[in-house]
């Protein structure tokens, strides 16, 4: 029987002091083979987080199905106050897992990051420039991707395809395009032209790159309301990136940018000394930082058919080289 009344019904909740979430989803199931260093990086990626983060940011870490040691390591990081929030769950993939860091809370921004990802200093502050400086950003990578320029990027292209503040200049950071290339094991993912330019957008004195990854990439909170669904049928690919993180920025009118030197390196599934060095000398974050400003975005998406049109055959080559490539580069890309 139930008796008396429920002090918290109809209670509004506190605002949180909290407005930049750090969303990840962790399986590591043991320490062999694939996994034989994954818990060593996992710490190097917590500790780099710990360092480079300001005191609004919500750590919600996802325990995909991992073994005893690290599920046991999670929930002393808890206890110590590194991480906010621990999620324990069986293998559910990994898109669910994000899901379910998501889901249940409201954050302006929402970073989702594997868990062999290495934060460098102020890669949130360069971030939240982006999206002062572009109202419509509605996704930001924390370094460059210059072969990810059609994926996903309609509204940024039929926008200003025809606008000077889109073109092609001398890639900022190449090291950290070979790094991202040799952390996967694929020296032959940036082709050559890759290298030498990539395209830019600017606004007010401001460049982004144009285009973003998966591994990383900070995310306006609202991109994720309403979700996309409410469960994903694969434990990794077979779409799910694409429709739960890639598609709804799109669908919103949203960019997806990058900042165009690299301020995260992925680790892989490898340990090597370069990793441990440069966590070691990361300085913590310390003073507050300015919450950026973010203005609704559009309420339409963007042109499809345009933006089909545009990336066609020899207009795509054509239009490459009014933004600055050469005929060889632009046959590259």
């Amino acid at each position: 029987m139930r008796q008396g009344f429920n002090p918290n019904k109809d209670k509004p909740q506190q605002a949180s002091e909290f407005w930049h979430q750090v969303v990840i989803p962790v399986y590591i199931p043991n320490s062999e083979d694939y996994f034989k260093d994954s818990f060593d990086i996992l710490k190097l990626c917590l500790e780099s987080l710990k360092k480079t983060t300001h005191k609004a940011t919500y750590i919600t870490v996802v325990n995909n199905g991992s073994g005893a040691t690290v599920s046991d390591y999670l929930q002393a990081q808890l206890q110590s106050g590194v991480i906010h929030e621990v999620i324990h769950s069986p293998n559910i993939g990994k898109i669910n897992a994000i899901l379910k860091g998501v889901v249940g809370h409201d954050f302006d921004l929402v970073t989702i990051t594997d868990a062999d990802v290495l934060f460098h200093e102020h890669w949130q502050k360069a971030t939240y420039e982006i999206f002062e400086a572009f109202p419509q950003a509605g996704a930001v990578a924390p370094l460059s991707f210059p072969n990810f320029l059609k994926y996903f990027t309609g509204p940024v292209w039929t926008r200003f395809w025809l606008s000077k503040k889109l073109r092609f200049e001398d890639v900022s950071d190449p090291e950290s395009l070979k790094a991202f290339a040799d952390s996967i094991n694929n020296e032959d993912y940036y082709k050559e032209a890759h290298l030498q330019k990539q395209l830019i957008l600017e606004n007010n004195g401001v460049k982004a790159g144009v285009g973003s990854g998966h591994f990383v990439n900070t995310y306006r909170g609202s991109v994720f309301d309403p979700p996309a669904g409410k469960h994903s049928p694969f434990h990794l690919g077979g779409g799910s990136e694409t429709k739960f993180v890639d598609a709804p920025v799109v669908q919103a009118g949203g960019f997806r940018l990058s900042t165009l030197k690299g301020h995260a390196s992925h680790m892989g599934n490898t340990l090597a000394p370069w990793m441990q060095d440069t966590v070691s000398k990361l300085v913590e974050q310390e003073g507050e930082i300015t919450k950026p400003v973010l203005k609704e975005l559009p309420s339409a998406g963007y042109n499809g058919l345009l933006f089909k049109l545009i990336t066609r055959g020899p207009i795509w080559r054509f239009l490459l080289k009014r933004k600055g490539l050469s005929g060889a580069q632009a046959k590259q890309y």
